[in-house]
């Protein structure tokens, strides 16, 4: 049974890949997309709670790394 801190982790990151699936729909580019889907799955390979938050904040940092040249 997860701890009540890895579930918020879990949705927090899932939600947030979600909006990035999203964005990356409408401005038509695959980076935000696949770190989107990244964000929706890794959550259930991830058992440690540290862990959960430590890729879910790169992942985040990912998004404004290779976000879209406009």
């Amino acid at each position: 049974m997860p701890t009540p801190a890895a579930l918020f982790a879990m949705i927090l990151f899932s939600l947030i890949g979600l909006a990035a699936i999203r964005y990356g729909r409408r401005q038509m580019a695959w980076e935000p997309i696949a770190i989107g889907v990244a964000l929706l799955v890794y959550p259930y390979f991830v058992d440690r709670t540290w862990l959960l938050y430590g890729l879910g904040a790169a992942l985040c940092l990912s998004l404004y790394v290779f976000r879209p040249s406009r």
